[in-house]
């Protein structure tokens, strides 16, 4: 029986307080109990009830995370240029909220250089101000070999505040160290078709945390 029938259901009805093994055995539609034995506010939908819980500080409200599978190659020499499909988005439900933010990068790269983690255009987890030196997230070193065929793993960790309850994008730049620094994501620099050369997969993850 749906709350829209229930005599008086236009005003407020409190929440009923029970335990889990002594609700109502008869509930209509929109009622609301409170069990003290599981610390529990719970609705019945009409099937079934749900379960609110209440969010504690660090507790992991919602996980975002985009997985980029296909290649990408640029030329960025000492510029910083966005990872094409390694971006993800996610709306906090609290403006005291943190986000954790994750990202795993397969790259072949031909010089050393730099990864940064943005929050929108903003560069988070970077060192500190030094005259005109670049800030980055990360650092990388020289390529993995003289003939460059290797996959590099690259990993960043930082925990955000962003303060807001607006869709917020996280995504990840990368800068090398000299002019002709160049990136290749997913694959090793060198790429000749046969079992001696690999491809990868990159990730972002962010993850909201109750503050």
């Amino acid at each position: 029986m749906p709350l829209s029938s229930v005599i008086g259901a236009s005003s407020i009805l409190k929440p009923g307080v029970c335990t889990s093994t002594t609700r109502p055995a008869a509930p209509f539609e929109g009622q609301t109990i409170y069990e003290t034995d599981t610390d529990l506010l719970l609705t019945y939908d009409g099937s079934g009830w749900v379960a609110y819980r209440k969010a504690l500080a660090g507790q992991v409200l919602q996980v975002v995370q985009t997985i980029k599978n296909d290649t990408f190659t640029a030329t960025v020499g000492t510029g910083f240029t966005d990872i094409t499909g390694l971006s993800v988005s996610i709306t906090p439900s609290a403006a005291s909220s943190k986000i954790l933010a994750f990202a795993h990068i397969s790259a072949g790269l031909n010089t050393a250089g730099g990864w940064a983690l943005l929050r929108g255009s903003t560069v988070i987890g970077a060192g500190a101000s030094a005259g005109s030196r670049r800030l980055v997230t990360m650092g990388t070193g020289a390529p993995l070999s003289a003939a460059n065929q290797g996959i590099g793993s690259h990993g960043l960790c930082v925990l955000d505040s962003p303060a807001t309850t607006s869709a917020t994008t996280y995504k990840i730049q990368y800068t090398g160290d000299q002019a002709g620094s160049q990136i290749m994501v997913n694959r090793g620099f060198t790429d000749t078709d046969n079992t001696t050369h690999m491809r990868g997969a990159s990730t972002i993850t962010v993850m909201e945390i109750s503050g």
